[in-house]
């Protein structure tokens, strides 16, 4: 049998846009002789749905897509995702379910089993689980046809009380299939690899993997669908943040076939690989295509509209240099000299009429106090607004620039750096941007030398320094993995060697300032625990705050 895998970037709700996309595919499958064609988990709705699902007109939508494919599906077996509504008198009013077409009509529908509820992962708040089990037949073939998370209770420690496949196993199947959604972070890709070699491995057949690929909003899928032999060696690996499409013969199935393109190992590059994707994709399925960045001589901003400038074209990212009384000569130059490496259009605002127009206002009511933090953030917000502004009148996305170590900390001023429609790198920790910096510089210099070397610093006050405020950030940002992607507690904490006073002052940053990460534009998620929609926290806690 020769399968077709169809890795898509489909676009949440744009039903024709999809289907027109799996019908091509199809027709692709056709001409290559293909015997069957599979596409992801939820194609025809795109993935995550959401609250979407809430609505009746939305999940017709998706059945009335289903019927413009199924009249196509004459000499070719297709599997394709969508949400389908359970009919029983008791459960969740639907299925995530993968349809089998054939002959011009619906044959099969199997319904997930395992409904992750963690994380980003909220798909038991819709569904209902899958509770019989049956092979699907076709073309003397028996296949184990499972989604997504079925194939994922392999692990030491199992999250359900049910093994798919071990219901399916007992009906001999020939093979596996698993239609995916699977999220990126820098560690999924080889992680999901062990587990999908674990399931061949344990069931000693052929494995078929077809995941999505591009961006929704912060969540990225990077691809690289799979297939495996019995043995759970790798045969064919499809493109990482790229579509792709590839027909494979399982009859014939060689371990030692070239792969199109090996995975990436090196974490940075795949960093920058997705939050490219996320950009390109979140301004396309916008419509918009410009972006503003407010660069400020530092390395956040300079990354950001570096990314920037890959996704979009260096043209449309118009860049604002903003500066103030503070502003040191060399981060102007630095930031014009950046620009100028890659043609990117700019303007110089300086912000000192505005910051005093605001000094003069509020003067009377700040009752001759010295100046404090609340002068550093009218800088901030005087930015902040120039930069909103310009977005408004001319249509563009402004890109937030702020980075993980700052966002977890409460390092950054409401209504004006934290400011965007979009943050970029605000899953990446400060010492991770240096590494992004230095790749990106990797084949020649982009980002001036003097931008990655300099100490940090906001510069909204003389001679300010981000180490004046907080610790070195190779100490920061590891309390705060330990904290946040680990989930340890303080204790733990401190017996891997950190002083109880600091673990003690960054936890309580952190959890204070839940309230101004809970107003942040949407983070492209490139870790195992973002802030965003996969790490839900109370605000009025006092949780070690």
């Amino acid at each position: 049998m020769k399968i077709a895998l169809a890795q898509l970037n489909y676009h949440i709700g744009n039903f024709d846009s999809n289907v027109n996309k799996i019908l091509h595919s199809i027709r692709q499958a056709k001409d290559q002789g293909a015997d069957l064609v599979v596409f992801a988990e939820l194609a025809i709705s795109g993935y995550p749905p959401r609250d979407f699902l809430e609505f009746t007109d939305f999940v017709d939508q998706c059945q009335v897509a289903l019927k413009k494919i199924t009249p196509v599906c004459n000499g070719i077996g297709v599997i394709v995702g969508l949400p389908t509504y359970n009919h029983a008198p008791k459960g969740k009013p639907l299925f995530n379910s993968a349809a089998f077409l054939a002959e011009g009509r619906l044959q099969q529908l199997v319904h997930k089993t395992l409904l992750p509820n963690y994380d980003i992962f909220d798909e038991y708040r819709y569904f209902e689980p899958n509770r019989n089990f049956e092979i699907l037949n076709y073309q003397g073939k028996r296949i184990a046809l499972t989604i997504c998370e079925d194939l994922w209770n392999v692990h030491d420690n199992p999250l359900y009380i049910t093994n798919p496949m071990e219901e399916l196993k007992i009906l001999r199947p020939d093979m596996i299939i698993n239609i995916a959604a699977s999220p990126f972070n820098y560690a999924q890709a080889s992680e999901r690899k062990a587990v999908l070699q674990k399931n061949a491995i344990k069931y000693q057949i052929p494995l078929v993997y077809v995941n999505h690929v591009g961006a929704q909003t912060e969540l990225l899928f990077d691809g690289g669908s799979l297939v495996l032999d019995g043995k759970g060696s790798p045969v064919h690996e499809l493109r990482y943040f790229e579509e792709d499409f590839r027909v494979v013969d399982m009859d014939h199935l060689d371990a030692n076939s070239p792969m199109l393109q090996p995975v990436q190992v090196n974490e940075i590059a795949l960093i920058h690989d997705a939050l490219v994707m996320g950009i390109r994709n979140y301004f396309g399925k916008l419509g918009f295509r410009q972006a503003i960045v407010g660069l400020s001589g530092g390395i956040d901003s300079a990354v950001t509209s570096v990314l920037a400038a890959e996704a979009l074209g260096a043209e449309n990212v118009y860049n604002v240099l903003l500066p103030s009384r503070y502003s040191t000569g060399h981060s102007v130059d630095d930031a014009k000299k950046l620009v100028l490496n890659l043609g990117m259009p700019y303007d110089t605002i300086p912000i000192e009429n505005g910051f005093n127009a605001m000094e003069e206002t509020l003067a009377p009511f700040f009752k001759n106090l010295p100046s404090d933090v609340t002068e550093e953030n009218l800088q901030a917000r005087v930015r902040g607004v120039i930069l909103m502004a310009l977005s408004n009148k001319f249509g563009y996305i402004l890109l937030n620039t702020s980075n993980k170590s700052e966002a977890a900390v409460g390092y950054g001023t409401l209504y004006g750096d934290m400011n965007g429609g979009l943050s970029v790198i605000g899953d990446v920790y400060k010492t991770k941007v240096f590494q992004l910096a230095r790749y990106i510089n990797r084949n020649k210099e982009i980002i001036p030398e003097n931008i990655i070397s300099k100490p940090p610093s906001a510069e909204l006050r003389h001679d300010q320094k981000d180490s004046d405020s907080l610790p070195e950030y190779d100490v920061l940002d590891e309390i705060l993995y330990q904290y946040i992607e680990e989930r340890r507690g303080p204790k733990q904490i401190v017996d891997m060697g950190f002083s109880r006073e600091l673990v003690s002052r960054i936890l309580k940053l952190v959890n204070m300032n839940e309230y101004k990460r809970y107003q942040t534009p949407p983070i492209l998620r490139v870790t195992g625990k973002a802030f965003g929609m996969g790490r839900r926290m109370p605000i009025v806690a006092r949780y070690l705050s």
